[in-house]
This record gives structure tokens, sequence and C-alpha cells, in this order.
């Protein structure tokens, strides 16, 4: 699980947030004006990179926030089963089951070259290498 700290009001739309514990994707971002004695408000939407739900945080602009560290690595492709694949890590040699995204379901085969994200504590299948 690796994390790191950034200030809520330098995130922009697109950039990576964690909120309450999900990896998430920053979809919009709007900050409000200082008031008379207090401080200038971001009011912060994102979309849940796993489960899709909407999350919204509302902070001072000077607040710092948990970021997400992302690595992306390689697996081949050992087997498939309906909406899992069976991968191992090419540096690792590590093997582990893989959700299929409904956008590559059909498209990859046993020998295949995948992209995959570790984010947090789970593992995300991006896309199939070009060969």
């Amino acid at each position: 699980m690796s994390i790191k700290h950034k200030s809520i009001g330098s995130i922009k739309k697109g950039e990576y947030i964690i909120i309450d514990g999900a990896a998430c994707i920053v979809t919009d971002t709007a900050t409000s004006r200082p008031g008379k004695h207090g401080h200038a408000k971001v009011n912060l939407m994102a979309v849940g990179m796993l489960d899709n739900r909407k999350r919204n945080m509302v902070m001072p602009g000077h607040d710092n926030v948990e970021v997400p560290v992302i690595g992306k690595k390689n697996a081949q492709v050992l087997s498939v089963h309906s909406d899992l694949c069976n991968v191992m890590d090419t540096e690792t040699f590590e093997t582990f089951d893989l959700k299929i995204p409904d956008e590559l379901k059909g498209q990859i085969q046993e020998g295949q070259t995948v992209l995959y994200w570790q984010v947090l504590s789970d593992k995300i299948l991006k896309q199939i290498k070009p060969e």
C-alpha cells in the first residue's frame, strides 16, 4: 500500500486520490473564495476506480490528502475462465487472478502479455500489450 501526500488545492481533474480508503479518479474540482475569517474551500468530486461509486470531499484548500502511487506492471496470461484470467507477473513470477474488464472480454487469450496496475492492495487489468 503505497501512498503520498499532496495539497488538495493542487489536485486537478483526472488525477488520483484516496477517499474513504478507496482509490478514486477526480472528475471535478471547484474552489470557493475565502470568506471574511476563513479559508478557501475545495469541493472535489471523484469516482471509485474499482466500484464506480461517486464520492464527494470538501476541505480547506491548504489541507493535505492521500494520493495512491500506482505501480504499472506486466504479466503473462496463463489461463482464461469466463470473467477471470490467471496471470504470472513477468518480474516476480507470482501468479494470481485478475478480473477481466468489460471492454477486454473475449480479447484475452493464453500466452498474451497484459498490463496491470497495482493500486493500494488491488490489482486492475488495464490493457493487452502488443506483441
